[in-house]
């Protein structure tokens, strides 16, 4: 993964690009509201997991979140 400095801000975009609240992003992710809210604050990091289940909502999302994907999961050569 690309730029870790920069995790709260691919949360926040992808769950804007879901049209998603924090609290349906959550329950979209399988993690509690609180989470989501210090992940978007950088309070706090994506497990590994979480990680993996924001790269396939991204995958699920095909153009509309190929960019974010590019950005942040795809392996630099």
């Amino acid at each position: 993964m690309n730029a870790h400095a920069e995790l709260p801000r691919l949360v926040r975009e992808l769950r804007e690009l879901t049209g998603l609240t924090q609290e349906k992003f959550a329950a979209k992710l399988g993690v509690t509201y609180p989470t989501i809210n210090r992940w978007e604050n950088g309070r706090a990091r994506p497990s590994p997991l979480a990680l993996k289940q924001i790269e396939d909502l991204l995958i699920s999302l095909g153009d509309r979140g190929q960019d974010l994907l590019e950005e942040f999961f795809m392996k630099e050569s």
